[in-house]
């Protein structure tokens, strides 16, 4: 799991700094070594939030942003890149502009718009921006139900909303789409892949865990399914293991709150006892 002819896997975040620990850059960096990939990141904003709520956001300058990624790539090429938190236009312009030139295998893109408290992590204009860049250059766009929405300028409350706004994102480009189910009231956690407009999605279910420490699941499995794409695993798999190693970490810190809010989930459980499907 841990590397391939002597040499670690690695994977690249590019993402918001969240500085209770939950989510965003700390959540990508703590599932990558869960998983055994060498981490590396590249921090888009500074975010002044806890588990309750978000209080400040400072965007990095696109020049940092811009002199993060060529450091990284210049250096240790990443296996596999995860995106997060942007917050602008500029930002979003100069990371297409560098994944662009370094063109890496995977590109796992989480469109990271609201925090599970609610807070505004992009700016309103930068949306277009991010579909019209990023979108088409991305192996994945993983949105929950509250970003497809969005996105997709539509209400999901059906079977057939949710097919019909899997189908808009993959007509802006998008190669693939998982939209995670955690916004839905569901008996279980079911989340959607789509990866052909002539196709079915392919389902990807776990049981509902009963907990309020949910922050950071997007940014956690984002950051699983890169891990998986960068030891090699082609989609689907890649996919079905996040979501397990993601299942895993909620069940692990169901029971143990860290802060008064939506506490994080257990991305550090033993995970020597996940089931992975192998190569």
């Amino acid at each position: 799991l841990y590397m391939s002819n002597d040499t670690y896997f690695t994977a690249l975040t590019i993402a918001g700094s969240d500085s209770s620990g939950g989510a965003g850059i700390q959540a990508d960096l703590k599932t990558f070594s869960a998983l055994g990939i060498y981490g590396m990141s590249v921090i888009t904003a500074l975010t002044a939030q806890n588990t309750k709520i978000v209080t400040d956001i400072m965007a990095a300058s696109p020049k940092i942003v811009g002199g993060q990624i060529d450091a990284v790539f210049e250096d240790i090429v990443p296996d596999a890149v995860k995106i997060g938190m942007l917050f602008n236009a500029e930002i979003i312009d100069v990371v297409a502009d560098k994944l662009i030139k370094y063109s890496p295998k995977y590109i796992v893109l989480d469109p990271v718009m609201i925090s599970t408290s609610g807070s505004r992590l992009i700016d309103e204009n930068a949306i277009n921006t991010l579909v019209t860049r990023l979108f088409p250059i991305a192996s994945i766009i993983t949105p929950n139900k509250l970003e497809a929405e969005y996105l997709t300028n539509m209400k999901i409350t059906s079977h057939a909303d949710l097919l019909e706004a899997g189908n808009r994102i993959l007509k802006t480009g998008a190669k693939s789409v998982l939209i995670k189910g955690g916004h839905f009231n569901d008996s279980e956690m079911t989340d959607y892949y789509f990866h052909d407009i002539n196709e079915a999605p392919q389902k990807f279910s776990s049981a509902q865990i009963s907990t309020n420490n949910t922050h950071g699941t997007g940014c956690t499995l984002s950051s699983a399914i890169a891990s998986f794409l960068a030891m090699g695993y082609e989609m689907p798999e890649a996919i079905g293991n996040a979501k397990n190693y993601l299942s895993s970490a909620l069940h692990a810190g169901a029971q143990i709150s860290i802060g008064h809010g939506h506490g994080p989930v257990n991305h550090l459980f033993n995970p020597t006892k996940l089931k992975i499907k192998k190569i």
